[in-house]
């Protein structure tokens, strides 16, 4: 049986830690308490003698193939991305939405519709804190739900360059604490989430274990990799991209980086330029699409303020149904050649990503 140990020498020092926090929330979760986290999100023992080496804080980690054909099956998955029933490309129509939103809003609406409706009682989502910084946290009435609208970046003009090092990756798994010491209140969550987090939540799920029981849906996120924002990063991106701090008006990442100006212009800088600012975990990641998630979203193949729909089952069908009558839209005169032109740009993002975690992993670690 292996061990938080063995995820230690086999994940952690070889820089594959994604840093979702799966490990940290089932074992806290279950009121183990012999890990948490550190200040920068890296698992470690918060009291060792507290573990049980049951091996389940092993079996879920995104990294480890233990469970690779276990959640192929819960999931449907099929070569090359997993299931895809449909894709679509869509928008709130809520004003209130759009104006907080990065692309189209899909998300927040869906969320949104799953609170009114009562299928969810929150949402395990991420909010902005700081000028690059997100943080994981419950939603549980509109404001807090719209509060996470958006997944771009913003600053306002004047800001200027501040010190410290800012991440654009939030945890949110870590939230399911505070879900199960709210489970009187919180019975049923929406959980949104990069790939690596997806992953983790639907191992749960295949072994059974808390807190995966509270998960309604599961909305991932399209990732070709998050940034580290340190002031090193910040100023070889500002001469990169020849811009100034002081008059960005918002960052966001579709095919490119996008930094938007204070002006109108928008600088783009392509994603093969930015490894040097590229969290070390996901050089080894190789799920662009969320290939677990019941609907996967990103900007990807969408026009400017709409959003990319990857429809994976049925149950993700049902939701953008109902959404479509009461509070979502789909572009008028759209083109039938959408969905095939979506599903190949979907293909070659998830191609680069796979062949680079291939090829990362047979040069080893990253120093």
């Amino acid at each position: 049986m292996k061990t938080f140990k063995d995820l230690i020498a086999e994940v952690q020092e070889k820089g594959r830690c994604h840093r979702c926090g799966g490990c940290v929330t089932f074992c806290e979760t279950v009121n183990y308490g012999a890990l948490e986290a550190d200040p920068e999100g890296t698992p470690r023992f918060k009291d060792e003698k507290k573990c049980i080496e049951c091996g389940l804080c092993y079996m879920i980690c995104p990294v480890i193939d233990e469970l690779a054909d276990e959640l192929k099956a819960l999931t449907g998955w099929r070569e090359p991305i997993g299931a895809v029933l449909e894709i679509k490309t869509a928008r709130s129509r809520d004003p209130e939405v759009l104006n907080r939103a990065t692309d189209g809003g899909v998300i927040t609406a869906l969320l949104l519709y799953l609170r009114e409706r009562g299928h969810i009682d929150g949402a395990v989502v991420s909010r902005k804190t700081g000028l690059f910084n997100r943080q994981p946290f419950l939603a549980r009435s509109r404001e807090e739900i719209l509060e996470a609208a958006g997944f771009h970046f913003d600053t306002l003009p004047g800001t200027g360059l501040f010190p410290g090092v800012y991440s654009t990756y939030s945890p949110s798994v870590l939230t399911f604490k505070e879900v199960q010491e709210r489970k009187r209140q919180v019975k049923k969550v929406a959980f949104v989430g990069p790939p690596c987090q997806i992953d983790t939540m639907r191992r749960m799920q295949v072994l059974g274990i808390v807190p995966s029981d509270t998960v309604r849906c599961y909305f991932g996120l399209f990732c070709s990799g998050n940034f580290i924002f340190g002031e090193e990063e910040r100023r070889h991106l500002e001469r990169l991209g020849r811009f100034d701090w002081a008059t960005v008006r918002k960052v966001n990442i579709k095919e490119d980086l996008l930094i938007h100006l204070s002006d109108g212009q928008v600088r783009r800088l392509p994603l093969e330029e930015l490894d040097f600012m590229k969290r070390t975990a996901c050089f080894f990641c190789r799920d662009y699409s969320a290939e677990y998630a019941d609907l996967s979203f990103g900007g990807l193949a969408s026009e400017e303020g709409w959003t990319t729909v990857v429809v994976r089952n049925e149950w993700g069908r049902l939701l953008m149904k109902e959404a479509l009558i009461a509070s979502i839209e789909e572009p008028k005169g759209l083109s039938p050649q959408f969905p095939d032109e979506a599903l190949e740009k979907i293909l070659e993002w998830s191609r680069r990503k796979k062949e680079r975690a291939e090829n990362r992993g047979k040069v080893g670690p990253l120093s």
